[in-house]
């Protein structure tokens, strides 16, 4: 589960939504091989990821328009916050601290509803979230090209499993 008192975040800024499989196709060439690269020299034993703009947690100015990747690194107790920043991509922006009181409840998470009322517990199921993510698009090769129809099918799958539709 996630150290709450050492969650990192920082964001990659999506350059246009409006190409189709701009999202699949950053999460494949830059998400994936930062997220490896950080878990292979050990500064985090967890980690999510998001797309959020200025209305939803990106700490950016009015009249940005742009999402953005909003990743979450929890670092290991004996990773630096230097060593941690210095091992980043240039591409990685606004990178901060967590303020503890952010990540202590999720928007539309019940925590009460949750196992000793613990958001650690929901954490951990966004971290799976996005390792999956990135596991699904691992599969395909690298000049094939998932977005939308493999995407839409694998996440049939779950809608199957739960008999819940998301609309």
């Amino acid at each position: 589960m996630p150290d709450l008192d050492r969650i990192w975040e920082t964001f990659i800024q999506i350059p246009s939504p409006s190409l189709l499989g701009i999202y699949v196709q950053m999460i494949r060439k830059q998400l994936a091989p930062l997220i490896l690269d950080l878990q292979q020299r050990g500064f985090i034993d967890w980690y999510c990821f998001l797309i959020h703009d200025r209305n939803s947690g990106v700490p950016t100015t009015e009249n940005d328009l742009h999402a953005y990747f909003h990743l979450r690194f929890a670092l290991r107790e004996e990773v630096s916050p230097s060593s941690f920043l210095s091992s980043l991509s240039v591409c990685c922006t606004m990178t901060r601290k967590a303020r503890v009181e952010a990540v202590q409840s999720i928007l539309g998470i019940d925590s009460g509803l949750l196992k000793n009322r613990d958001i650690r517990q929901a954490w951990r199921i966004i971290g799976e979230q996005s390792e999956w993510v990135l596991k699904m698009l691992d599969i395909y090769r690298e000049d094939a090209d998932p977005y939308p129809t493999q995407i839409v099918q694998f996440l049939h799958f779950f809608a199957n499993m739960t008999q819940v539709r998301v609309t």
